[in-house]
Formats: C-alpha cells, structure tokens, sequence
C-alpha cells in the first residue's frame, strides 16, 4: 500500500518493507544481524502464536485473528522503531550521525565579530553562559566583551574591567560571572546590572589565571602563576568581597581544573608535571611540600613493549596513611603526581600548557610544548578508575595516553586554549591561523566506544582557516551548534554549519 499502512491480508510484509528501507539507510561502518531473516520469521511466527489466540477466542470466523495480526504486527514495528530495537534504529546513533555531519559543515559565519584591536587587543578566553545566550571575551587590553552569539550582535564591552590584561572568565549561573585578570584580582560581574562589578576579590600574590567553580558547595576556586589555589565562599560574599582561604599550592603552576562532578583537581605545571587530588574536598587544605621534594621523586618513563607500559607515567602518591605527620591532608585528598608522557618527548622536559576535561569526566586533554617550545602535542589521557573495563593497563597510574595529535608550531610562547564539543565527540584545536577538529575516530564515536589498545592518532574532521592571525582560544556553545574562535590580533570568528 502507498501509505505505508499494512491491509488485513498483509499485515507483515509492509513493516518488513520498512524494514529493510530502514536497513539501506544505515552507514557501511554500523554492525549488522548475522540473520536478519531469522529476526523477522521469529516475529511472524509470534503473531501467528497470537492470532490463533485471538481466532479461538472469536469463535473461529477469522475475523479477529486478521485484525489482531494487523495490529500486532504494525505495534510492534512502530515500537521497535521508538525504542531503537536491535541494529535498524537507533536514535541516539542517528542524532550524533546528524550533529557529526553538522559540526563537519562548519564555516565561518557572515556576520563574525571584527572590532578595532586599537582598544581590547588580543583574545584570551571565550566562554558561553550555561544557557548560550551570551558570549563573554577576555581580552589583552583590560576589556571583556559581550556578544548575543545568535545575531553576532555587540552587547556591551566592560572598558576597565580590570587594570591588566583579563585571562579567564567563568559563569556562576546564567547571570553571575567572574573574570581574573593579571593585576592579582577577581571580579563578580551580574549580566542585569553591568554598570560596576559586584564586588571585587583580593588575595593572589600574582597573575591570576583561571576560574573554576564547585556547584556543590558554591565554592570559586582560582589558581595564579604564584602558585597558589584559593577557594571563594560565595554564599558569603558582600561589596567588599567574601571569604577566602588558600587552599593548595604548588610551584610552576599553570592551569587547575575540577572535573565535572568536582570530585578531582587537575593541576598542569609548566615543569611538566601533572598533579590529581582525588576524592576533593575543597572545604579542608592541603599543604604539599617543596617543588624540590616533587622533582626528586620524579622518574623516567618506562620504555616497556607492552601497550601498559608505554602509555603509564611515573607516580607518586601523597596520602595519610604513608605521611601521616603532614598537616592539612585526609583520605579525601590524596595527592598523585604524574609525568604523563608526551610523544616525541620521552628524552626532554615538557611544558603543560593547557588544560581541560572531558564533560562526562572521562577523559583530560592537555596541550603541551616542548623545553625547545619547537614542538606542541595535544593529548587526550583516559580516567583509569571508574573508567569502563579496558585491556589491561599497568595499576600504577590513573591516567593512559589513548590519543594525541601533533600540532602546528605557530605562535610560540602564547598559550592556545583549546576545548571539548558538549557531547565530548569533537575537539576544537587552535591550529596556526585556524581551527582544527579533531576526533576520536572516522565516526566521531564516543571515547568510550572507540578506546584504542594503543595509543592512537587523533582523526581530523575539519580545518578552518578564517584569521589573519594565531589563534589563541576556542570554545563551543553549549547549546546551538556553534564555534568561537580568538587570535591575537582581536578578532572573534563565529562558525556555524553551512548547507
């Protein structure tokens, strides 16, 4: 029948049909049934079961059994399809399909945000509020911008916002930011009243370089290049600021991150290390000793044959129980400290530069550089606990290399803030004058679905070149499908995908 809906006489064959019309549609990489025809037979032969049922019931006319196997069958086929039965269909797979080709569109859009470089200067952050509504800029010259990322239309710039350059911003809430910025504070800004700050936050000895926020306990925690992690007690704060504490600190420090359900900091270092407290609580301090006592118990990267062994760095782990004298520590906040390995770095030093997290937790992506700065890699390292069961790894290092990627050597001594896609599918990667988008694999499949054995080359999706200058930070909307990029030369690109 045209319409599709199956008659009295030939209630299974049209949802067969459909079937296999669903089957053509599928990708050559999607797994197919061993016995397709076996799957369909074993539901024909269930609606005869019942249809035979229901012909008894009726007194044996008939009557009953062709409209109950009419039914049955149409049923059962619109109730595969919704709930994605087997391999034919599958929502989920078919939406990242969709967003896949979307994100593989992607151009610069018509309407991107070009400012004079005379008044902000480079950017150095971008960052989106929770509902994508609002694109915020942290720029070189004291200035943060603020864009509607939907008409690319200029809301309002914050002139002297701080009184040097401003390097990270970061919401609260879908009105509450904070920026930071090199004159040694923080600032709480409200996007219904944009005329002055909220208030402003003083305790960092030195540059401050990013913001992180615990939406457990509505602690903001900061980290500056004097070593120190701060908390903010933001449920306290006045027009004079709010409490504070110092929580963590740490010589040669760059970036620090929490994991999305704040049970774990990462803390990059330009020494090349790599340090994890686990199950945080950021309510308590934790004192950590001398960077010569964490250089001292650094060791060389195994050089084993086995995958395990190439992909572990060298460890060590700080907790109550093995130093119990140490003041401030719990087994809440155990301390790892990792060299992770870098290709191509086995026999030199590193410098971790960026850092970012996976949004299910699963993953941390690191862009590093080598002492020379002639070499950048980035690299994503899997979570070891917790994690889905994988081959084998060695038991002494949480994280494993499972994918890297080497990048182009543009624009030495600037840090390139990269980021994931909200789904965690995509990396968005500064690349010289451009982006680059980056994958797990050909399909753009989850980090769970595709985890190598070995350590495996990030796949290139799409490179977009639309700047003048280096690209310095990009960032991905939360909610539309959306790219933002910065350089150095101030300009803000917008991509969207292009049909």
């Amino acid at each position: 029948m045209s319409s599709g809906q199956p008659s009295d006489t030939e209630a299974p064959e049209e949802p067969r049909a459909a079937e296999n019309k669903d089957d053509s549609d599928e990708d050559e990489g999607s797994t197919r049934p061993s016995s397709p025809r076996a799957g369909r037979q074993r539901n024909v032969t269930g609606t005869q079961g019942s249809a035979r049922l229901e012909s008894a019931a009726d007194g044996g006319t008939g009557a009953g059994c062709r409209v109950s196997t009419a039914c049955d069958s149409l049923f059962s086929w619109i109730c595969r399809r919704t709930v994605g039965r087997g391999p034919f269909v599958d929502p989920a797979r078919d939406h990242f399909r969709t967003m896949t080709r979307l994100y593989s569109s992607m151009s610069p859009a018509a309407d991107s945000v070009n400012l004079s470089t005379q008044t902000h200067g480079a950017v150095f952050n971008l960052e989106y509020s929770p509902d994508g509504s609002v694109l915020t800029v942290a720029c070189e010259q004291t200035e943060v911008l603020l864009f509607d990322p939907i008409s690319s239309r200029h809301i309002k710039t914050l002139v002297e916002a701080h009184e040097d350059c401003v390097n990270n911003i970061r919401f609260l809430d879908n009105r509450l930011f904070a920026t930071c910025s090199d004159d040694t504070t923080i600032a709480l800004w409200d996007l219904r009243k944009l005329n002055s700050k909220v208030c402003t936050l003083h305790g960092h000895a030195s540059w401050v370089k990013n913001i992180e926020y615990d939406t457990n306990t509505r602690l903001l925690v900061t980290s500056g290049f004097d070593g120190n992690v701060i908390t903010w007690d933001t449920n306290r704060f006045t027009e004079d600021g709010c409490p504070h504490k110092k929580f963590f600190h740490t010589r040669y420090l760059m970036r620090m991150r929490l994991t999305p359900d704040c049970s774990k900091m990462l803390i990059s270092t330009s020494s090349g290390y790599l340090l994890i407290l686990h199950d945080l609580d950021l309510t308590q301090s934790l004192e950590v000793g001398s960077y010569r006592i964490l250089r001292a118990r650094r060791a060389p990267l195994s050089t084993g044959s086995s995958a395990g062994s190439r992909s572990a760095g060298s460890r060590h782990t700080i907790d109550s129980k093995t130093h119990p004298h140490r003041e401030g520590l719990s087994p809440r906040n155990s301390l790892e400290v990792l060299t992770p390995e870098i290709p191509g770095e086995k026999d030199r030093g590193n410098c971790i530069t960026s850092l970012q997290l996976h949004p299910k937790g699963w993953a941390t992506l690191l862009r590093c550089s080598s002492n020379m700065d002639d070499q950048e890699w980035t690299c994503v390292y899997e979570f070891q606990e917790g994690a889905p069961p994988r081959p084998p790894v060695s038991p002494r290092c949480s994280l494993r290399l499972t994918h890297y990627i080497e990048e182009a050597n543009v624009g030495r001594g600037y840090i390139k803030e990269l980021c994931f896609s909200p789904d965690g599918r995509l990396i968005c990667s500064p690349y010289g004058y451009g982006v680059r988008l980056l994958a797990f694999d050909e399909h753009c499949a989850e980090l769970v679905d595709c985890m190598p054995v070995r350590t495996a080359l990030l796949r290139e999706i799409r490179s977009i070149y639309s700047h003048s200058d280096v690209v310095l930070t990009s960032k991905f909307s939360p909610t539309h499908c959306q790219l933002a990029s910065g350089c150095l030369s101030g300009r803000v690109a917008l991509y969207q995908p292009h049909f």
